[in-house]
């Protein structure tokens, strides 16, 4: 019995150890991602990352191997979760309602994690040299989403349009929201620290968008 117990506590204190390692991992993610996203890759350095983190470099990098493989992995973390906003909606209730959700989705992402946008932008400004090597999951994604849209064509549930450009398009106008989050913020009188209306963005685009697909 004794020896049980030991066995039971060594087994959860590895358990407890192994979360928090889990959660200072997700720490230095957090970490990252904004110091990529004010910098990129060349101008971050591991030093911001750690005083972001709040904890020494050394111990960072007991974490990492590098700054190039910490940048990869956030960037596949992006695209893997624009992958899943679109993936997690259901195809059986129309375009209208996908569409909808699809666009609330981007609208939310971009205003909770705008420096996950603006990380993933600045990488596509800078030629994407890192990007080409996550980027294939989510070229197949897209290509998937464009045999949606022609499918919905196809029915006369929407009119003919090039299925790539209306991604792109619905892309800009939801990750603006992001990128020029100074610009919205000045140009709609909204201070620093107070949310954009949501609700109403995500509205707006969704309209816009509805209405250009009628047949």
């Amino acid at each position: 019995m004794a020896t049980a117990a030991v066995v039971t506590l060594r087994h959860v204190g590895r358990g407890d150890l192994a979360r928090k390692r889990g959660e200072l991992r997700d720490v230095i993610r957090a970490a990252a991602i904004v110091e990529f996203a004010e910098h990129g890759l060349r101008g971050a350095s591991t030093q911001g990352i750690a005083d972001r983190a709040g904890i020494s470099k050394t111990k960072l990098h007991y974490y990492i191997a590098s700054k190039e493989e910490l940048y990869a992995e956030v960037l596949t973390q992006i695209t893997a979760t624009w992958a899943d906003l679109f993936e997690g909606i259901a195809l059986d209730n129309g375009p209208e309602a996908f569409l909808s959700d699809y666009i609330a989705r981007k609208v939310r992402f971009s205003l909770t994690h705008p420096a996950e946008v603006r990380l993933f932008t600045g990488e596509v400004m800078r030629g994407a040299p890192m990007l080409h090597k996550v980027w294939a999951g989510s070229r197949e994604a897209t290509l998937r989403a464009s045999r949606l849209i022609d499918g919905w064509a196809d029915q006369g549930l929407i009119r003919r349009v090039d299925p790539l450009l209306l991604q792109f398009h619905i892309w800009a106008m939801t990750e603006a929201y992001a990128v020029m989050a100074v610009e919205a913020r000045f140009m709609s009188g909204v201070p620093e620290g107070t949310a954009l209306n949501e609700a109403h963005i995500s509205a707006e685009v969704t309209a816009l968008v509805l209405r250009g697909l009628r047949p």
